[in-house]
């Protein structure tokens, strides 16, 4: 399910499985546009389209309620560009505190209710499920929403991305909780993995029958090229089919007023990634090629993969 209708999963072409077409605050695009910059709905049109010029065809936009989801913003986007956007529901780090006590029941009917109406008021369904935890562990209210998410995996079947941090192997916890919740680990895709070299880790994860998420390029503390490295020792372990790269790349977000007082043209996540959803193309499959990686290979990971974690 795309942001404009269903997909053939044999249709998806080149993915990208984890980025943000805009992250902000909830409500903050509609109440207080102007801090996203100039034009942002143009420059997230331009963006995508050259994107789709160098083969990319889908996306996957993690970006949920507390993130700053826009869904009208993704639907228009993504047909006035061609690129197919896959929509999360679910929920990332920012539980408010008067929702301390919402039940898992509860958050779970709302995201079953995304994905089979649509988020409320647009026509725009939810296709992929998604829950976070990071350094500081799964919080109280951070396992209430994974285990909604994994309650609302249970009822529909659509899979589920996690924001994890291998940093403190977290996933250990987070799959024990869809463990307890009667989920199908090989429909959970834990990323930002390439956080971590961390070899072993990582092929306990994909033992438990997991996908990684390989993505954030260029990132920080880790290198790209050692992030490329990890990549390819795993594929070379024999686990390329359930490897998915990407970015984590954000093209609109607050652009912060500089001391001088002006306004930057680029917002601090261009400047830290100034190629965008193209790094891939241009620094990292150069790199897998560089290292022996073969044309079946690398399509595996953006075509094949894509279409085997999404098809089942």
């Amino acid at each position: 399910m795309t942001v404009t209708g269903p997909v053939d999963v044999n249709q998806l072409g080149f993915t990208l499985m984890h980025e943000h077409v805009l992250i902000s605050a909830s409500g903050l695009m509609k109440s207080y546009p102007a801090l996203l910059g100039p034009d942002p709905e143009t420059r997230a049109i331009n963006a995508l389209k050259e994107s789709k010029a160098h083969g990319i065809q889908t996306m996957v936009d993690a970006t949920t309620f507390d993130l700053g989801r826009e869904p009208e913003l993704l639907a228009r986007v993504s047909a006035k560009s061609g690129v197919n956007l896959v929509n999360v529901t679910g929920w990332w780090l920012d539980v408010p505190r008067f929702m301390w006590g919402v039940g898992v029941n509860q958050m779970a009917r709302e995201f079953v209710r995304d994905i089979e109406e649509g988020f409320r008021g647009t026509g725009v369904r939810a296709g992929i499920l998604k829950c976070a935890a990071d350094f500081e562990g799964v919080t109280a209210p951070l396992e209430t929403m994974a285990r909604a998410v994994a309650r609302a995996h249970v009822k529909t079947g659509l899979r589920i991305m996690v924001h994890s941090y291998p940093t403190g192997q977290l996933a250990r916890r987070q799959i024990q909780i869809f463990r307890e919740e009667g989920v199908d680990l090989t429909r959970v895709k834990i990323d930002h993995s390439n956080d971590t070299t961390d070899l072993e880790y990582l092929q306990w994860i994909l033992d438990q029958g997991c996908y990684l998420g390989l993505d954030r390029y260029p990132g920080r503390l880790v290198s790209p090229k050692q992030r490329t490295n990890t990549l390819y020792a795993l594929m070379k372990l024999g686990y390329g089919d359930r490897l998915c790269p990407s970015h984590d790349c954000i093209c609109l977000h607050i652009h912060n007023e500089q001391a001088d007082g002006t306004l930057p043209e680029k917002h601090d996540f261009q400047r830290s990634n100034p190629d965008g959803w193209l790094y891939m193309h241009r620094q990292v499959i150069p790199q897998l090629q560089s290292m022996g990686a073969s044309d079946v290979q690398i399509q595996n990971l953006f075509v094949d993969n894509p279409r085997r974690f999404f098809g089942g």
